[in-house]
């Protein structure tokens, strides 16, 4: 039964070559070009039509949306007509994906950053990170095929640095049969918490020595070469999802994007294609009046995105790099599956919103883990990423590229308990050399004993609490009543 209130909208999707530009029908699965092997985005040819409605229409109806108790539009599919609006009721997949908060820093720390500044966290996702948003829509149009083709198997598979495996097992779990994943990881590479998640949800877990760039080889020789669907931001039906942060940061401050900057890591770079393709949807629909600015940022141990925008444009070449040990660990890879579409977006980010509407920082590994620390010690939860956000503002304030008028929004991607290992490596200085860091002993915090074992092993219980709590005073200094 299709809800009352479901959109009745259809759209007509086709993947599009950044290639050749051939499209082709998504009646199959497609993660690269058939032709010539180039990405594909995915796009809507009746996408035009939604302007018959104007913008107010639009805000009003998303507006209203966001309210709604219709499983299928709670989630990220409120925005039904932006991303995918080839799927029915039945298919969407919700595990409370999406409506992620945007949380303003706190006045402390907006005077350290010297910009006013918000994260949005998108640890507060299901499996704890951002790849929920693409999951959503990759798992949606999964059950699509699976219902229009009577298909009994289909095995999923990713290459992961922690969060795509975790996300991609969680949905994979709750859709279930026919449906089943694998998740192939770099050997070593991969926090225990996030090796816990895909563990967990009952995956088949392997791993391969190597990186992040060596799994995706790996996968994509699988996609290329056998009957698996493949669910790296190479599909291009994760990116759909991932357009929804752009979406959902538009409207938390009521459609009016002017004056903002949006800050994210670029790792393999489809969150930062979708936040760009989100935000050009909605200006070419009259729903913002101008576009956010957008910061791509790199560490200095990742960096091929920042190295490419630094060439002079009349001459500018891609080539990977090899990558160094990154806290930002997710972001730790050096041949972005989704470069392609970055240079795409990005030229057409820079003609309507001119010169410096697209930029890229790098940022170096000790601002990183300090930058995520800065964050957590004034009331976020940011993991890693979030931090590299943190350094990439501080960086770009440092070089201009910001003015004290804009309000920066910082993608935090995931959780901060997901990198933890990181943190206390800082506050223990036992960051490997090839991280370059160095723990500042001012930003070090680690628990303090009391009173020992041995001691209260003497002690009476009455004469064991009287000795911890003398201890306590005496080190807050404590006055009496």
């Amino acid at each position: 039964m299709i809800p009352n209130d479901f959109p009745s909208y259809r759209g007509k999707m086709e993947y599009f070559c950044l290639g050749c530009q051939e499209r082709f029908d998504i009646g199959a699965l497609h993660y690269t070009c058939p032709k010539c092997g180039g990405v594909f985005l995915l796009e809507d040819d009746w996408f035009d039509s939604l302007a018959e409605n104007p913008p107010v229409y639009w805000k009003s109806l998303f507006d209203k949306r966001a309210a709604s108790k219709n499983t299928p539009l709670r989630g990220i599919f409120r925005f039904y007509e932006l991303m995918a609006p080839i799927l029915e009721p039945q298919d969407i997949v919700y595990l409370g994906e999406g409506n992620t908060p945007i949380i303003e820093a706190s006045p402390a720390l907006s005077k350290i950053l010297g910009v006013p500044m918000a994260f949005k966290n998108d640890g507060q996702n299901p499996s704890a990170s951002f790849k929920d948003r693409g999951m959503a829509c990759a798992f949606s149009y999964l059950k699509h095929l699976v219902r229009a083709n009577g298909w009994d198997q289909v095995l999923t598979v990713c290459a992961s640095t922690g969060d795509t495996s975790a996300a991609a097992a969680l949905y994979a779990a709750y859709v279930g049969p026919p449906i089943t994943s694998v998740v192939i990881l770099p050997q070593g590479k991969v926090t225990p918490q996030q090796l816990a998640q895909p563990l967990g949800s009952g995956a088949v877990v392997l791993e391969v020595p190597g990186v992040f760039d060596d799994c995706m080889k790996v996968v994509e020789h699988l996609a290329d070469n056998y009957r698996v669907a493949l669910l790296n931001s190479k599909n291009a039906w994760r990116i759909l999802g991932q357009e929804s942060y752009a979406f959902e940061v538009a409207q938390w401050y009521d459609w009016d994007t002017y004056r903002k900057a949006v800050f994210v890591p670029i790792g393999n770079a489809g969150n930062v294609t979708a936040v760009m393709s989100g935000f050009l949807k909605l200006k070419r629909l009259g729903i913002i009046p101008s576009l956010p600015r957008i910061f791509g940022v790199q560490s200095a141990h990742a960096d091929p995105v920042y190295r490419y925008y630094a060439q002079d444009p009349a001459g500018r070449s891609f080539e990977p790099v090899k990558v160094q040990p990154s806290a930002a660990q997710a972001a730790m890879i050096g041949n972005p599956v989704s470069f392609p579409r970055v240079r795409h977006f990005a030229e057409q980010y820079e003609k309507i919103g001119g010169p410096g509407s697209f930029q890229v920082v790098q940022v170096e590994e000790q601002a990183i883990v300090e930058g995520m620390l800065l964050a957590n010690r004034h009331g976020h939860i940011s993991c890693t990423q979030g931090g590299e956000c943190v350094a990439g503002l501080l960086r770009a304030r440092e070089l201009g590229l910001i003015e004290p008028s804009e309000t920066a929004i910082l993608d935090a991607t995931a959780h901060s308990l997901k990198f933890i290992g990181f943190q206390d490596m800082y506050f223990n200085d036992a960051f490997p050399a090839e991280y370059g860091v160095k723990a500042d002993k001012s930003l070090v915090n680690k628990p303090e004993l009391v009173i020992t074992a041995d001691e209260k092993e003497r002690l009476s219980p009455e004469e064991y609490t009287v000795a911890a709590a003398e201890k306590v005073v005496a080190r807050l200094g404590l006055a009496g009543k």
